[in-house]
């Protein structure tokens, strides 16, 4: 981990035991909140391999295996697709020149937004289109962030939370922390957030929410966050 890919920080000493200790925790907090973990095989030699979220996109009963933008993490796609195939999904590909990371992508009922970022780019967006033809793509200009969902996320009930100055969307509540920007959906009124944005866990508890809190600071030093740590498959999802 600690030689992961920084681009938009300084870069910060990781203490991977205690990384271990964060995921497993974030793990728990998902199957505490009815979900089930299915675990990609390890691979100490891709240290961006736990942010899954960017090696596929599951969406409409299809899985899209991503073309990452940085190189050095494509290798991370196969070793998700052999975790993908246990599912019933109909696998599709970025291909050729097209990039895509799945951070780029937030789904908001038929809407998807995909960041315009360092790591996606127009061909990547046109192929997620064409396997999506039932959904409205709609492309993001970002600034001085990673990934679309680095600036912005949904609540539950599509409200969309983030950081104006990083993304031109309209009608953005805006949270009173960076890492406030991000939160997963677990179902019904909970959601999951990071441990570093509490005055905005409060807001949006004073929203009716449930907030599940995990620390996750050990990936916030590599630019992750909550999003980019899991894929989240619902039934939905699932042809069967």
């Amino acid at each position: 981990m600690a030689e992961g890919i920084v681009t938009n920080i300084e870069r910060e000493p990781v203490d991977a035991e205690l990384a271990a200790r964060q995921h497993a925790a974030y793990v728990r907090a998902l199957e505490e909140n009815g979900w089930r973990a299915e675990h990609v095989e390890r691979a100490d030699e891709l240290p961006d391999g736990p942010f899954v979220e960017d090696t596929v996109v599951v969406c409409a009963g299809r899985a899209v295996l991503t073309r990452p933008g940085a190189p050095e993490r494509r290798p991370e796609v196969e070793s998700v697709a052999a975790a993908v195939r246990k599912l019933d999904l109909e696998i599709r590909r970025i291909e050729g020149e097209g990039t895509l990371d799945g951070g780029d992508v937030l789904q908001v009922g038929s809407r998807v937004y995909v960041g315009r970022s360092a790591r996606t780019n127009d061909e990547g967006i046109a192929q997620l289109a064409a396997h999506l033809p039932e959904r409205e793509i709609v492309p993001v200009e970002l600034r001085g962030v990673l990934h679309l969902k680095s600036a912005v996320t949904a609540l539950p009930d599509g409200t969309l939370i983030g950081d104006p100055a990083c993304v031109d969307l309209q009608d953005l509540l805006v949270p009173e922390e960076e890492s406030g920007s991000h939160v997963v959906l677990l179902g019904g009124e909970r959601v999951l957030m990071a441990a570093s944005a509490p005055a905005t866990a409060a807001t949006l508890e004073r929203r009716g929410l449930e907030v599940v809190r995990v620390d996750i600071s050990e990936f916030e030093k590599l630019e992750g966050c909550v999003t980019c740590l899991s894929v989240l498959v619902r039934s939905r999802d699932v042809r069967s």
